[in-house]
């Protein structure tokens, strides 16, 4: 099996997918945990060798294991654990890797590798042009032309962070549940700011989206991923595609593009 670790700033996902039998290519298993910057190799590969457990899994049937990361102080971290726990080198989205991707901006070694990852996993499902949303602790845009070239896109303050800014710095704001309220207009405080979260969150995603599909100048397909991906495009004027495990297919194609032998490394 290939293990496929998708680290974020607030979550790590981890996806299973079979490789070889006659379920080659599929998601056997998946879990979302907590990113910690501080945990260490061994705490992060106990709570890994649980998750295979509860799952009626062995570490043993994972022969690969791709890594797309953007929190650089785990990734040694997490190297040590594949090495330790997994006795496997990982493969890292990183530069130099195979991506079949043609990558058009000014500096291409500073996109953020889930980024590509969507890109990549966007434009071979669904086709392009294409924009790919994220909803994580940043919300990000990407954009993918015709051809299957990375143009660009825009990255703007998550909702979760973006709430928690309003309620540090206004003293008789107490936190609310992020939802989708019944009416625009509330009636009491915590539907006020309901309604300016969601739907305020909602016209920030489509006047983006506007903008980039008027700026390409036809028509794109706009998928939609990440932990709040369900919620906001119940609204949303652009979005036509919800697609949870994006960047986790996306692993897995590139870890086809570039798929050699990789040996295992002695037991610790």
């Amino acid at each position: 099996m290939l293990l496929a670790l998708d680290v974020g700033n607030t979550n790590t996902v981890l996806g299973l997918y079979r490789l070889e039998d006659e379920k080659a290519g599929e998601l056997a298993a998946h879990w979302r945990v907590t990113t910690h910057r501080t945990q260490t190799a061994d705490e992060y590969g106990v709570l890994f060798v649980n998750l295979f457990t509860m799952s009626g899994l062995s570490v043993d049937e994972v022969k690969h294991i791709m890594i797309s990361s953007v929190v650089p102080p785990v990734e040694s971290t997490l190297r040590r654990v594949c090495e330790r726990y997994f006795h496997l080198k990982p493969l890292f989205v990183e530069p130099g890797i195979k991506t079949g991707m043609p990558v058009l901006v000014d500096n291409p070694a500073e996109l953020g590798a889930d980024r590509l990852v969507n890109a990549i996993a966007a434009f071979e499902r669904y086709g392009g042009p294409c924009i790919v949303v994220d909803f994580g602790t940043a919300t990000t845009f990407d954009v993918v032309s015709a051809k299957g070239e990375y143009l660009g896109g825009a990255i703007s303050p998550g909702l979760g962070i973006s709430a928690d800014a309003l309620f540090a710095r206004a003293a008789r704001l107490g936190r609310v549940d992020i939802k989708r309220p019944v009416k625009v207009i509330g009636t009491n405080t915590v539907t006020h700011l309901q309604s300016g979260l969601y739907y305020g969150y909602i016209g920030l995603v489509d006047g983006i989206l506007d903008r980039m599909i008027a700026e390409l100048g036809t028509e794109a397909k706009v998928i939609a991923t990440g932990g709040l991906a369900r919620q906001i495009s119940e609204d949303s004027r652009f979005i036509t595609e919800i697609d949870d495990m994006l960047t986790l297919d996306g692993l897995k194609i590139l870890f086809e593009r570039n798929r050699i032998a990789r040996p295992r490394t002695r037991p610790h």
